[in-house]
């Protein structure tokens, strides 16, 4: 574990001319500049261990995957018993690093979380006692039934990377990562999250039922587990030293300025949207960047495509637009929005 510390990111490469620009996007059509063997190994290897256990469930793998790459937290979305705190524990399995969990309750205190300062009688000193989010991964489980004073107990730690109690800040360790999960049906004891919180999540992943040969397959896989014992076949093949050398690839991952200003129109057109009452901020122009950046080095690729943007809008996106009342009653979903939005707008070439 290492502290975390934006300063000791890799200093910029030299811009490319803008009439080269061109050029070097071209070629890298049939080459990479930048070799991403070790972000390739790295995904193979957890998707391994993960699918011992899980069935189904790609593009949930690959945005968690992409996410921790991106250096951003995730919110799992869906109905009870599909995997979703599984899925979150199994991950941290997979690497090497610290894990805790934290079960949000309508009674949780903020203290219960980032921890609090006791006296301690021999020494006639305060000292602080850290809470559970001092981790490396951490799993909040059914987030939203926590109330608005422990939600917020978490704005500075998911955006900030620290806790600051009794003015003293206490910087985490590298690396910091959070997911979350909630249950969209039901209401009873729980809270709406804040728009603020929402916004600290880089992605939020809905989650739907398995299909019907993927059910059959967890039967069978399961028909004589009870107690999934597999689980403790997964193995750990990741280090923090592997995660931040990825993160650094992915950081250097190419992108022409066209998609960088296409990126920016998805987004300015959100906040310009007849269906929509509130848009996205210049931190989802941020988000998708570099969950694009993510997806593209996952696929061996050290550039960004259209398409990456495209595959990434929805989730980067879903949890931060509001429907206006009128839309929200007559039942538009908000993926319907983002996908006209994305075909309205030109696609560069």
């Amino acid at each position: 574990m290492m502290p975390i510390d934006d300063e000791n990111e890799l200093e910029p490469t030299a811009p490319v001319p803008q009439h080269e620009e061109e050029e070097v996007f071209s070629e890298s059509w049939q080459t990479n500049r930048l070799n991403l063997s070790k972000v390739s190994i790295a995904v193979d290897r957890i998707k391994e261990e993960l699918r011992k256990v899980i069935i189904g469930q790609e593009e949930l793998l690959d945005l968690l995957i992409a996410s921790i790459f991106a250096r951003g937290h995730v919110l799992l979305e869906g109905v009870p018993g599909i995997a979703k705190t599984l899925t979150a524990k199994l991950l941290a399995q997979t690497m090497d690093v610290d894990f805790s969990r934290i079960q949000f309750t309508p009674d949780l205190m903020p203290s219960d979380v980032i921890g609090t300062t006791v006296y301690n009688m021999k020494s006639s000193e305060f000292t602080f006692n850290s809470g559970p989010v001092f981790s490396n991964i951490i799993l909040i489980d059914e987030i939203n039934r926590a109330p608005a004073k422990t939600q917020a107990a978490l704005f500075e730690v998911m955006e900030e990377y620290q806790v600051t109690v009794d003015g003293t800040t206490y910087p985490m360790t590298y690396p910091f990562f959070v997911i979350a999960t909630q249950n969209p049906i039901e209401q009873e004891g729980t809270y709406k999250l804040p728009e603020a919180q929402l916004d600290r999540f880089l992605l939020k992943i809905n989650l739907d039922y398995p299909k019907l040969e993927e059910e059959k397959e967890i039967l069978r896989r399961f028909r004589s587990d009870f107690n999934m014992e597999k689980r403790k076949s997964v193995i750990s093949v990741f280090s923090a030293e592997e995660i931040k050398e990825c993160q650094d690839l992915v950081e250097q991952v190419h992108i022409k300025d066209s998609l960088l200003d296409y990126i920016a129109e998805l987004v300015f057109n959100t906040r310009n949207n007849g269906d929509l009452f509130l848009g996205a901020s210049p931190r989802a122009s941020l988000a998708i960047l570099k969950t694009a950046k993510a997806i593209a080095a996952m696929h061996g690729r050290d550039f960004v495509t259209p398409e990456d943007i495209q595959y990434v809008a929805y989730p980067v996106l879903n949890h931060r637009i509001i429907l206006t009342p009128e839309r929200e009653m007559e039942g538009l979903d908000v993926r319907e929005v983002i996908q006209g939005i994305i075909k309205k707008i030109e696609v560069p070439r």
